[in-house]
């Protein structure tokens, strides 16, 4: 199926240790005969998971790192102090043509910033963001950027949106992904100089711009890429995220208030576990650190097999689109 594709996994730096990251290894090579996986971290260890979970596995080969980047290293720490880190040798195997991608659990700022500093970024691209998969009533929408630039200028958010154009074309099938800015009306006159400009260059582009959208507007299938700077990109993923934490809390409490209403959360269990699985916020584990020189997927930290096996997918697809090499075309043909 296809050409034969590798993916370097940092098996240290997730929440719930290394055995999450082997499970999901052991999915992947089961369901794709055409990806080799490299698991990046403390070889013993390893070794002891793989030989218990997964068994001799062609496909499948260990590549010692004796440094773990810890939630509370620091960025510069991550790359000056510890360069023999799971994350750092992963890193360095895409870097040096030894695996077309890698996927990490462990510190955002780090992970961001040593893939930055080993990999590059793409001609054209002042900054790396990350990009997100996200429900929505009619299926999903991408994010950006959801954290790694606080502040962006028109430029930044141009380029943002035609790397979140290539990204969701190439993950979702959609030829021409319609683009919208994140804004507080949908009124050309809205929003602060930042945002009204990048909507000039998005205009005179060739994406399908669609214009502004505002937060309530994010998740009722008007728009396929949202686009918008990291402090306003993370805010509406956290207030999303606790959104859907708390109606499931509240649907949890009135369907245990009483005998009676037991009764009924039995008679709506089909429905209750069809809307439980659609906002599964596994089923959308897997961020893109776009703009780099590479392919690197974040996942969640406190992901587990499940979760952690649909981020390896993420970067199986883009390996397979070479996302990169999109995005460059893209941009040549911007600027022409």
């Amino acid at each position: 199926m296809g050409t034969l594709s590798t993916i370097s996994l940092d098996a240290m730096s997730g929440d719930l240790g290394a055995e999450v990251v082997v499970r999901a290894a052991f999915a992947c090579l089961q369901k794709y005969n055409h990806v080799k996986l490299v698991l990046v971290g403390d070889e013993a260890e390893l070794q002891d998971l793989v030989t218990r979970i997964i068994g001799d596995e062609p496909r499948l080969r260990i590549v010692h790192a004796s440094e773990v980047v810890e939630m509370t290293d620091s960025a510069a720490d991550s790359i000056r102090k510890k360069k023999d880190s799971s994350m750092r040798v992963a890193i360095d195997l895409v870097k040096n043509g030894e695996a077309d991608a890698c996927v990490s659990a462990g510190n955002t700022g780090a992970l961001m910033a040593t893939a930055k500093f080993v990999l590059k970024m793409l001609p054209g691209i002042d900054r790396p963001a990350i990009i997100a998969e996200l429900p929505s009533i009619d299926g999903s929408i991408h994010m950006l950027d959801l954290g790694a630039n606080a502040q962006c200028t028109p430029e930044q958010l141009f380029q943002f949106a035609l790397m979140g154009s290539i990204v969701t074309a190439e993950l979702r099938g959609i030829e021409r992904p319609r683009v919208a800015l994140l804004n507080i009306g949908a009124e050309d006159t809205k929003g602060h100089d930042t945002v009204r400009e990048a909507a000039a260059l998005l205009n005179a582009s060739t994406l399908n711009y669609v214009g502004f959208i505002e937060g309530n507007d994010l998740f009722n299938g008007k728009t396929d890429v949202v686009v918008t700077d990291g402090f306003s990109g993370n805010v509406a993923l956290k207030a999303m995220e606790g959104m859907v934490g708390m109606i499931k809390h509240l649907m949890k409490r009135a369907f245990t208030r009483n005998l009676l209403s037991k009764l009924q959360a039995l008679i709506a269990r089909p429905v209750l576990k069809r809307i439980a699985g659609e906002t599964d916020s596994r089923n959308y584990n897997g961020a893109t650190l776009v703009g780099l020189n590479g392919i690197v997927i974040k996942s969640h930290g406190s992901a587990d097999s499940y979760a952690f096996q649909h981020a390896i997918e993420t970067a199986v697809v883009e390996v397979r689109n070479q996302v990169p090499q999109q995005i460059g075309r893209l941009l040549q043909q911007e600027a022409a």
